[in-house]
């Protein structure tokens, strides 16, 4: 097995298609040679994606990322980024080459890349299939928040209960902003778009990456967590409440502060049911306090 292991190193090394490895928390585990001159990466060098891609847009070099906020494309990317078992699509790059990338994605989140150099076929109605990888994009996301919508979240849902029937479960997690019309009333709509850009902020950099985390309407957000238990769901939150505890979103209030709460279920029978106990337990935790996680 070693010697099989040492010859495929030996072959993905000598290729000029681009070969790639990422682990569970998206750094890069390994890399070919025509991967690293692609993307401009160090021999010994093991950049986490997200820090990857905010240098080389900020070169102006690697994937051509069209946008005047990185921030915002970074979480609006991330939010569908290994969710899903397999995908392929075309990428582009800032010197002029055109790539065919496919990303296989393992349970426990590693991730292969693997992509092929396409610059030379025609180009033949290429502007429409970017057209409608866009338009594609933009049904799964949130406008106001840029993290993933109700469809893709619910998508997500199923995906885990299908896991559970061969044993492997997973946990939702429903989260409220607490007195969030308090917050329109009293600082107006503008602030309290604020709030919901921030609590979706905060939160997406604490999920990990198959994880799959959105707004799924006004100041509700769904986290799917696959192959996660409750004690370990519960921890989870639990830490993602106390980062939305020290925020302070805005500058005009610096003194102003908010809290969410959460409820967490584990798998039922159908996705309804899991969502209705969520938030059930959502329900129970606002009536204890709020800002308190409880599990169904």
């Amino acid at each position: 097995m070693d010697e099989i292991f040492e010859q495929l190193l030996h072959l993905s090394a000598r290729t000029e298609t681009l070969i790639a490895a990422y682990d569970g928390h998206d750094r890069l585990r390994y890399a070919n040679s025509a991967f690293r001159s692609v993307y401009f990466i160090e021999p010994d060098e093991t950049p986490l994606w997200p820090d990857l891609m905010r240098r080389n847009f900020e070169l102006r070099r690697g994937t051509v990322i069209q946008t005047s906020n990185f921030d915002e494309w970074l979480r609006s990317t991330q939010s569908r980024r290994g969710k899903i078992g397999y995908r392929a699509f075309e990428t582009d790059l800032c010197d002029g080459r055109w790539f065919w990338m496919t990303e296989a994605v393992q349970k426990n989140g590693w991730m292969l890349c693997i992509a092929s150099d396409i610059t030379s076929l025609r180009a033949h109605g290429r502007t429409v299939r970017q057209d409608r990888d866009q338009a594609i994009k933009a049904s799964y996301t949130d406008e106001l928040t840029g993290v993933a919508n109700r469809r893709f979240v619910m998508a997500g849902v199923d995906d885990m209960l299908a896991a559970a029937q061969h044993g492997n479960n997973g946990c939702l997690a429903v989260f409220d902003i607490d007195n969030f019309k308090h917050i329109n009333d009293r600082l107006g709509h503008h602030a309290g778009d604020v709030v919901l850009r921030d609590f979706a902020h905060r939160i997406h950099q604490n999920v990990r990456r198959n994880d799959c985390f959105g707004r799924v309407g006004g100041e509700e957000f769904l986290l799917v967590m696959p192959a996660t238990g409750p004690e370990d769901a519960i921890a989870m939150v639990e830490c993602m409440l106390t980062v939305i505890r020290f925020s302070r979103p805005l500058p005009e209030s610096p003194d102003f502060s908010y809290t969410c709460s959460a409820g967490i279920a584990a798998p039922s029978d159908s996705a309804s049911d899991l969502y209705r106990r969520a938030d059930q337990a959502l329900y129970a935790a606002k009536l204890s306090g709020r800002d308190r996680v409880r599990a169904a």
